[in-house]
């Protein structure tokens, strides 16, 4: 409820800032020509710097944000004069007039709106020119970034790259060493270390001993802490312990950075190496991180991935290999090297190594981290790859198919990205190669992520069957793969302006079929049908529980009541939250016409069921609670919906009865009105018995039951002779004829017993069957074929003589009447 509050003010004070930002419409429209001609003189010039293209760019971006608000101005009066043009009716066609009074009146209100529309219309074409001027821009950047990523350097292969490599080596190398030898011979660095010499040293010792001792603690933690923690939160225990993994080092790390930084011993070659440290120290962390928690050598909780023990050692270990090489990639592209094509290289002067090493030895260097980057990852890839075979007949989930995908991928751009260095394209082989470690390192990361959330939720719930695997989960797994999609897009070169153009276009919103939908329109439309719907469920348990209960309806009615304002409180929730978010439906009108003719053909059976189970609501022939007969079906009506009745038999199946069918098909409802309803139960008793003396017994078997009425009274009566009884028939009314099959079958014992004490005797049917002359039934040719042939031995013990074929079933009926099977005619 506070989250509905909180999601209902918001959306207020979105449509309250509104109208308040579009207030301030003052614009000097002469500075933004100025700007807007500078930004075109650059766009023209392409000798500009990229830096100062951006600034433009960033000022242009403003103006346009403040056209965009200008573009409401005015709107409250605006709509005022069009209601009050509506109210003096249209303008008299050509060769027309009208009053002379009217049309001075309209001439005014004309005049007004042109007024009034003016900043609106000028607003619009600044921001269409400031649109247009951005869009050149972006491209202008676009195109430096290709010519950059194009850009060929001599190849690495070649023995002068490797020579011209080992030299500028050799050169960094002199001089570190010389800066070593400088800054430890220099008392003047050794008389200001002395009062920072305390410091110094406790952040040295404290930076050694969590990155020894301490890595090893918080190695062995998770382990340690689950055996100590529940079923139900081991999961979670050990995963937020793990983060530590990534925490402790780097708190380590960076006390050692700054026990050297204190110490003021670093120079201008060693200076940007310790500057570049820490971001190195997170890729590194954090791929040992992500490497135990894919890849364990023993899982303490369950295994992420399902995988054999020779895959997931090599993907262990690969993974291991390239967290390194990609540390090291990331510390000497920040330090020293050009071209790397993911980091930024830092112009200050005091934040650089006084030498740059050139394109060939660059090249070089790039191209051995490619190289073994690329080793890393081909392995990887190929352990990923057997992802796709899963072992003991178990279902391949959705993140198993992905990343064996990823890993056939992962080969394929490796082998590119080998070629496309070796043939001198450094810079983008640099693009293929990191970005996509980096790709990698974030699905494994919202892998983790899905599990986490999983093993939070059945700690919640405390192990509750489905917890894991329940929507709640699996919509916030979900909504992370949407949030992360700006981190995909910077991973591959996406920069911050890029980001905010992509949110400005969305933000705008999207035309779909005429209608515009923007993140507003669409929040505000949830937000009001969510609080549309709830304050329907509101109104609908008050009346189900507090209200209805107190009226003289029936079950069934109170429930078509309740039904109703659902119905009728959904379609207003709807209707109200669509006109408050501005979505104007009327260009849906002809679309709304042609799924008419749809709905007339093709969904003809589900909106008949659903006009059936209007009239089921409205008149209530069936209600819930009666027992009824429909289709072949006899059951409880449990459930009464739009498309379909909800039957539940006496087996206790449920039975789904289309609403069609209890409309234009004949019911039974047994219960409808009360619960009365009557037995017939039909008894034969042997020909010579005392019919009076059966009326009689019948009788008083009848009325002693409990269940039947005395108004109507039970009856008895003599219907028929039959061909083997005389039959008669029991007829009796029920109070409850939900009671009908026990009240029958006590009645029956009741008569047996009756019966066997009277002496009166229950026939069944008999029959005697004669067979003569069945030699005529199989042929005498045949016969005496079958005598001829010589018998096997196993058959000689039936040679003995054979009784007479003619099968008798003697009984008390003489069998005249039965056909002759020899075909003689005589009947015996």
């Amino acid at each position: 409820m506070l989250r509905a509050l909180i999601a209902v003010f918001l959306t207020a004070l979105m449509l309250i800032a509104s109208p308040v930002a579009a207030q301030d419409t003052a614009i000097n429209y002469e500075e933004w020509e100025t700007v807007a001609s500078k930004a075109e003189d650059q766009l023209s010039e392409p000798e500009v710097p990229n830096e100062t293209l951006a600034q433009t760019r960033q000022q242009v971006v403003e103006w346009r944000a403040r056209f965009d608000q200008a573009q409401d101005a005015n709107s409250g009066r605006i709509s005022t004069v069009n209601q009050q043009l509506a109210a003096l009716g249209d303008p008299p066609a050509e060769g027309e007039s009208e009053d002379e009074e009217v049309a001075n009146r309209r001439a005014v209100l004309e005049k007004q709106l042109a007024e009034l529309q003016a900043p609106r219309l000028s607003a619009v074409e600044a921001f269409s020119r400031a649109d247009a001027i951005i869009k050149q821009m972006d491209e202008a950047t676009a195109r430096r970034q290709a010519t950059a990523l194009a850009r060929v350097s001599p190849s690495p292969l070649l023995p002068s790259s490797w020579l011209a490599a080992g030299e500028d080596t050799l050169q960094l190398a002199e001089g570190l060493w010389l800066e070593g030898e400088d800054r430890s011979t220099d008392q003047t660095i050794w008389q200001q270390l002395k009062p920072q010499l305390p410091k110094v040293l406790a952040y040295l010792a404290a930076a050694i001993v969590l990155l020894t001792y301490g890595r090893w603690w918080v190695d062995t933690l998770p382990s340690r802490l689950s055996a100590r923690a529940s079923e139900h939160s081991r999961a979670v225990v050990v995963f937020v312990t793990s983060l530590g993994q990534i925490a402790i080092p780097m708190i380590g790390l960076y006390l050692l950075i700054s026990a050297i930084t204190a110490s003021d011993l670093p120079g201008p070659y060693s200076r940007p190496f310790w500057d570049a440290l820490p971001i190195a120290g997170v890729i590194l962390f954090s791929g040992l991180w992500l490497t135990r928690q894919l890849f364990p050598a023993k899982a303490i909780n369950y295994d992420t991935l399902t995988m054999q023990p020779k895959p997931r050692n090599t993907a262990r270990r690969m993974t291991v290999m390239l967290s390194l090489v990609f540390a090291v990639h990331s510390l000497l592209s920040q330090a020293l090297l050009q071209g790397s094509g993911l980091y930024e290289r830092v112009e200050d002067s005091q934040n650089r190594v006084p030498m740059v090493f050139s394109d060939a030895g660059s090249g070089v260097i790039h191209y051995v981290l490619v190289l073994l980057a690329g080793l890393a990852l081909f392995r990887l890839g190929k352990a990923l790859r057997s992802l796709r075979r899963v072992d003991s007949g178990e279902a391949q989930t959705y993140r198993h198919t992905i990343l064996s995908v990823v890993g056939t991928l992962t080969r394929i751009l490796v082998i590119a990205s080998v070629i496309i260095g070796a043939m001198g394209f450094v810079t983008f082989a640099n693009v293929l190669i990191w970005p996509w470690s980096l790709t990698l390192a974030l699905i494994a990361l919202l892998i983790l992520l899905q599990d986490f959330i999983a093993d939070l939720f059945d700690m919640l719930k405390r192990g509750q069957e489905g917890a894991r695997d329940g929507l709640a989960p699996l919509l916030i797994g979900f909504s992370l793969i949407l949030l992360s999609i700006p981190l995909f897009l910077v991973i591959w070169g996406a920069r911050r302006t890029d980001l905010a153009e992509m949110w400005n276009n969305f933000r705008q919103g999207i035309s779909l079929g005429g209608i515009t939908l923007s993140p507003g329109s669409v929040l505000t439309f949830f937000v009001l049908f969510a609080i549309g719907y709830s304050i329907t469920r509101g109104v609908q348990g008050a009346f189900r529980s507090s209200i209805l209960p107190k009226t003289r309806l029936d079950a069934g009615g109170q429930n078509a009541v309740v039904s109703g304002i659902g119905y009728v409180g959904i379609v207003i929730a709807a209707l109200i939250a669509i006109t408050s978010a501005g979505i104007d439906l009327s260009s849906l009108a002809i679309v709304a016409g042609a799924l008419s003719v749809g709905i007339g053909f093709g969904l003809q059976n589900i909106v008949s069921n659903f006009v059936s189970g209007i009239i089921l609501l409205i008149e209530r022939p069936v209600s819930v609670g009666d027992w009824i007969s429909a289709g072949g079906q006899q059951g409880i009506v449990k459930r009464i919906s739009v498309r379909s009745t909800q039957v539940e038999t006496f087996d206790k199946t449920e039975v789904i009865v289309p609403n069609s069918d209890l409309i234009s098909q004949p019911v039974t409802n047994w219960t409808r009105h009360n619960q009365t309803g009557r037995i017939i139960i039909p008894v034969g008793v042997a020909y010579g018995s005392d019919t009076r003396r059966v009326q009689e017994i019948l009788m008083e078997i009848i009325e002693d039951q409990p269940l039947v009425t005395i108004d109507p009274a039970p009856a008895v009566l003599f219907r028929a002779f039959g061909a083997d009884s005389l039959e008669f028939e029991i007829r009796a009314v029920l109070s409850d004829v939900g009671a009908g099959l026990g009240v029958t079958s006590e009645v029956c014992h009741q008569i047996a017993e009756r019966f066997k004490a009277e002496g009166l005797e229950i026939p069944f049917a008999q029959r005697d069957i004669w067979l003569r002359n069945p030699e005529t039934l199989r042929g005498d040719g045949a016969r005496q074929d079958r005598e001829d042939q010589p018998k096997p031995i196993a058959q000689t013990r039936q040679d003995a003589p054979r009784p007479d074929p003619r099968i008798a079933f003697d009984d008390a009926d003489d069998g005249a009447d039965m056909p002759d099977a020899g075909g003689d005619g005589d009947g015996r």
